[in-house]
This record gives structure tokens, C-alpha cells and sequence, in this order.
């Protein structure tokens, strides 16, 4: 106990020996000593425009113009009911065919969805989790743009 009295105030001392660091002989203030200013910089980044090398939506899109046409002239089926509305986004471009996958909707199975123009689309219903998604061919048939994040109603069995 002894011991732990005596070392407790060295320490506490030797600790604050740090506060006078930056005096000099005359008495001089404390000088910040800052991290060094960068003298070197990056190579320049040599970019393109988006798409300039990518794949174009015409040729990642494996769904025909004739299954849009029947996909949206497909006739409302009896005893469908409004699952609700739903703001969409791109789903993966790789995921061919005409489908939405939302929180919504409980077990896969056919539906359509209603566009804000009153489009209505046939499609294949997904049970999702966070955002909508909606495929690219669904997007291109509805004629949304890529970009846009339309709000839906959704329609299921």
C-alpha cells in the first residue's frame, strides 16, 4: 500500500513532463508540430463515359416484343386483389423476363403491376426483401426510364 502511494504522485509527475515538451531555453512558446504537408500527388485517373464500354440495355434484354405485347395486353384476372403500391428500381439486368420482387408480396406467383400512366403489365410476382425491384424487360415494355423510381401498384392472386 505503501508503495502504491509513493508511485502514484511519481507518475502523475513524470506524466506532466510532457506539458513543457516544447519550451525552449528562453522561454519560447510550444510549437505545433502538425503532420507534414503531401508533396506528392495522385496519377491522373483516365475515365470514360458511363456506358462507353458497358452493354447496352437493347442487348441485355433477352425478353421479346411480342411477350411484352401480350404481357401487357393481357386481360385482368378475376379475383386478383391490390397488394399495394410500391416505388420500383432496376433489378439486375442479368435476371431475364418480366417480374417485380417486393416486400409485398408473400409466395411467387402471377400478377401485374399498374404503371402511374395506367399501363398495366403481366408479371411474374417475387417475395423480396427491402426495396422493390423490377426487371429490366418489365422497365423497357412499360417504357419507364432506366433511371426513374416509379411508384407501382402492385396486383396479385
Amino acid at each position: 500500500m505503501n508503495r502504491i502511494l509513493v508511485l502514484l504522485p511519481l507518475s502523475l509527475a513524470l506524466s506532466g513532463c510532457s506539458v513543457f515538451e516544447g519550451l525552449g531555453k528562453r522561454g519560447e512558446a510550444p510549437t505545433e508540430a502538425g503532420p507534414a504537408m503531401a508533396t506528392e500527388f495522385a496519377p491522373a485517373v483516365s475515365t470514360t463515359a458511363l456506358g462507353a464500354s458497358g452493354h447496352s440495355a437493347a442487348s441485355l434484354d433477352k425478353t421479346s416484343d411480342v411477350e411484352k405485347a401480350a404481357a401487357l395486353a393481357k386481360p385482368v384476372v378475376s379475383g386478383e386483389r391490390e397488394l399495394g403500391k410500391a416505388v420500383v428500381a432496376l433489378g439486375p439486368p442479368a435476371e431475364t423476363g418480366l417480374w417485380v420482387q417486393s416486400v409485398l408480396v408473400t409466395t411467387r406467383g402471377q400478377g401485374r403491376v399498374v404503371a402511374p400512366g395506367g399501363q398495366s403489365l403481366a408479371v411474374e410476382l417475387r417475395p423480396g426483401s427491402g426495396g422493390a425491384l423490377m426487371s429490366l424487360s418489365a422497365y423497357q415494355a412499360l417504357g419507364l426510364p432506366l433511371t426513374g423510381l416509379p411508384e407501382l401498384t402492385l396486383y396479385g392472386g
